[in-house]
């Protein structure tokens, strides 16, 4: 059953990477290419690696779905995805336990802010929408 909800979320990952390229291409490499609106699960470094490649602005959510915390964040990063420039990128820690040490991820949520294809900013625990949307707008 989890290789069939991985195989589920990589062609999900690969309909939207189509569908963002439908909308005629920049010519920059793919960093200009418009946010997906909903929040995209990302499994694994390549895949995470390929998303923030795509997309100029990205925040990525750590969490646990044992979490309440991140649970009580996802309408806040749902809302981020839809109203703002960035995409957002949602990992699972526990299917990605090495992802997760990979960016120091100690606790869940925990928010990873990447501009330029690079981490930039890390937030942990429950944030405030206003803080999310002013931190992208300052890296967009």
């Amino acid at each position: 059953m989890t290789e069939d909800i991985e195989e589920i979320r990589r062609q999900k990952m690969e309909e939207l990477r189509n569908r963002a390229g439908d909308g005629g291409d920049s010519g920059d490499g793919g960093a200009g290419e418009q946010s997906p609106s909903e929040p995209v699960h990302v499994d694994g470094q390549a895949d995470l690696d390929g998303f923030v490649a795509d997309h100029g602005v990205v925040l990525a959510d750590f969490y646990a779905d044992w979490c309440g915390p991140c649970k009580m964040l996802e309408p806040v990063v749902e809302s981020v995805a839809s109203e703002t420039d960035a995409a957002v990128a949602k990992v699972d820690v526990d299917a990605n336990q090495g992802l997760a040490a990979e960016y120091g991820v100690r606790g869940v949520p925990t928010l990873v802010l990447f501009a330029d294809g690079e981490p930039v900013e890390r937030l942990v625990g429950m944030q405030e929408e206003a803080r999310l949307r002013s931190l992208v707008e300052s890296h967009a």
